[in-house]
C-alpha cells in the first residue's frame, strides 16, 4: 500500500510540472525560467504556493497577490494524474510495462492541458515522448516486438487517410500522436483506441451540441478523448475485443 501511496504523490507533483509544459510549450516559452507565477498579476509564486492541490484549497483557488481566481483546472490534472499514477498497477501489474505506462498517463496530461488551452498537439512534446518509447520498448517489447513498428505504421497511415479524404477532418498532431500510440500498444490495441476515442468524441459532441455547450461547427479539442480511448483500449483491450467475438459469433 506503500507503494501506491508513493505513486500518488509523484503523481501529483509530476502533474503540477505537466501543467506546465502543457501550457508553456505550445507557447514558444521555457519551462525552466521564469518560475510559475500569477498569470493575471505577474506574482511569483513561492514554494508553499505550489504544494500540488494542497495550496489551491489553503489559498482558496485565489492568487495570494492579486485575490484573482486560479483555474480549478491545476489542482484537477495534479489530482488526476496522482490517481492514473497509483492505479496503473492495478491493470498491468509491477512488471516493466508499469514504466511504459506511466510514460504513456504522462504524455496524456501533457497533452490534455495543451489541447484545451490552445487546441495543439505540440510536435516537440511528441519527439520527445518517441525517444522515451522506443527506449521503453527496446527493454520491454511487445509479443511480436515488431507489433510496435507496425502499429506505428497503421497509425500513421490511417489518420493521414482520414485526413487526405475528410480534406482537413484530422489535426496533424493526431496523426503523429496515433503514431506514437501505436508504437506503444500495437496495432490492434491502437485501432481499437481510434474507434473508442472517435465515438467517446461523437457522443460527447452530439451532447455538447444539443445542451448547447458546444457551438455546430466549431472544434474541440480530440486529444482528451484519445487519452480516454488509449487508456482504456491499453487496459482493457482483450476484455474489450474478446466479449465482442464472442457476442459476433454467438449472433
Amino acid at each position: 500500500m506503500t507503494t501506491y501511496y508513493y505513486l500518488f504523490i509523484n503523481g501529483l507533483f509530476l502533474g503540477s510540472f505537466y501543467n506546465v509544459v502543457g501550457l508553456r510549450v505550445p507557447a514558444g516559452k521555457s519551462i525552466v525560467y521564469p518560475g510559475s507565477s500569477c498569470p493575471s498579476c505577474g506574482h511569483r509564486l513561492r514554494a508553499w504556493e505550489l504544494i500540488p492541490v494542497l495550496s489551491y484549497f489553503i489559498q482558496k483557488g485565489k492568487c495570494r497577490g492579486c485575490q484573482s481566481r486560479i483555474s480549478p483546472i491545476y489542482p484537477s490534472v495534479e489530482f488526476l494524474t496522482g490517481v492514473l499514477f497509483a492505479t496503473a498497477p492495478l491493470f498491468v501489474g509491477w512488471t516493466g510495462e508499469l514504466i511504459v505506462a506511466l510514460t504513456l498517463i504522462s504524455l496524456f496530461v501533457i497533452i490534455f492541458v495543451s489541447d484545451v488551452a490552445y487546441m495543439i498537439i505540440p510536435d516537440k512534446v511528441l519527439l520527445v515522448f518517441t525517444g522515451i518509447f522506443l527506449l521503453e520498448r527496446f527493454f520491454v517489447p511487445l509479443t511480436p516486438w515488431w507489433d510496435s513498428l507496425l502499429g506505428a505504421g497503421v497509425g500513421f497511415g490511417l489518420l493521414l487517410l482520414i485526413a487526405v479524404v475528410s480534406k482537413g477532418g484530422m489535426g496533424g498532431g493526431d496523426i503523429k500522436l496515433f503514431a506514437v500510440i501505436g508504437l506503444v500498444v500495437g496495432m490492434k490495441t491502437m485501432l481499437l483506441a481510434f474507434f473508442l476515442s472517435t465515438f467517446l468524441g461523437a457522443i460527447i459532441g452530439l451532447i455538447g451540441m444539443a445542451t448547447g455547450l458546444v457551438q455546430k461547427g466549431k472544434p474541440i479539442p480530440f486529444g482528451p478523448f484519445i487519452a480516454v480511448g488509449t487508456l482504456v483500449a491499453y487496459y482493457f483491450g482483450d476484455s474489450i475485443i474478446g466479449l465482442y467475438l464472442n457476442l459476433f459469433f454467438t449472433i
